[in-house]
């Protein structure tokens, strides 16, 4: 898979939420082999960042597996209603089961994030790990986890970035385009699957490009953190 075989639009979405329904029983494992466990404190540090307080009502979009919802009650000292929602069915029945494993109230729903089944301003925060490169439609997307922000309340994106060009950039584009390929389709045992990442990371916006949009779907102080040496970043910003 090149780049130009990773549509756009609704194609694109269909496409992950085939392709994540796949790897949904091996994602966990995938996960932590090609990030060697980064992607652990990458959540922990989103969930640090966005400060969820006892009493606060929090949205996990693009929940995946859970992990980012957990590590969110964890950092609410167990008192903030997290929700998750995702477009995969087969994730989202991991989510349960590890929120239930682990004593936490599994409030999971399937869901579209082009059209969130939720009113506005219902929520004190969203957030979303690693999913809206797969989002149809980006700008719509980022406005509806605005729209479901109250006034005041948090968004957050953690997302797979590109470094600044250098050495390590050369580095990070070899491994992602040439090695993670490989690994992730022999752990996920789902030949030509993980050739989607490198595919959506390479095109996706730029940290600058992303704060813009982010501020132009009605969030103010938008700022973000570089993780990794800018493998990884944290897009904050606040709903108007």
């Amino acid at each position: 898979m090149t780049l130009q075989h990773v549509p756009a639009g609704p194609a694109r979405a269909s496409m992950a939420r085939e392709l994540f329904g796949r790897i949904a029983p091996r994602y966990d494992l995938a996960n932590r082999v090609l990030s060697g466990c980064l992607d652990v404190w990458w959540r922990r540090v989103a969930a640090s960042e966005v400060a969820p307080a006892p009493g606060e009502r929090i949205l996990d979009l693009c929940t995946g597996t859970g992990d980012l919802a957990l590590e969110l009650e964890r950092a609410s000292g167990h008192q903030a209603a997290v929700f998750g929602a995702d477009f995969s069915t087969p994730m989202l029945a991991l989510a349960r089961e590890k929120h239930e494993k682990a004593g936490r109230v599994a409030r999971m729903t399937a869901a579209d994030g082009m059209a969130l089944p939720y009113r506005d301003g219902v929520f004190d925060a969203v957030t979303a790990s690693f999913g809206v490169r797969s989002f149809a439609d980006l700008t719509l997307g980022v406005r509806e986890m605005a729209r479901v922000t109250r006034p005041g309340g948090r968004v957050a994106i953690l997302e797979f970035t590109t470094p600044e060009p250098g050495l390590f950039r050369q580095l990070y584009l070899f491994y992602l385009q040439r090695v993670l390929p490989f690994i992730g389709d022999t752990l996920s045992a789902s030949p030509g699957t993980y050739a989607y990442l490198p595919c959506t990371v390479v095109e996706f916006p730029s940290q600058p490009e992303l704060a813009r949009l982010m501020a132009d779907c009605g969030l103010r102080n938008v700022r973000y953190r570089n993780l990794t040496f800018g493998v990884a970043a944290l897009h904050l910003g606040t709903r108007t």
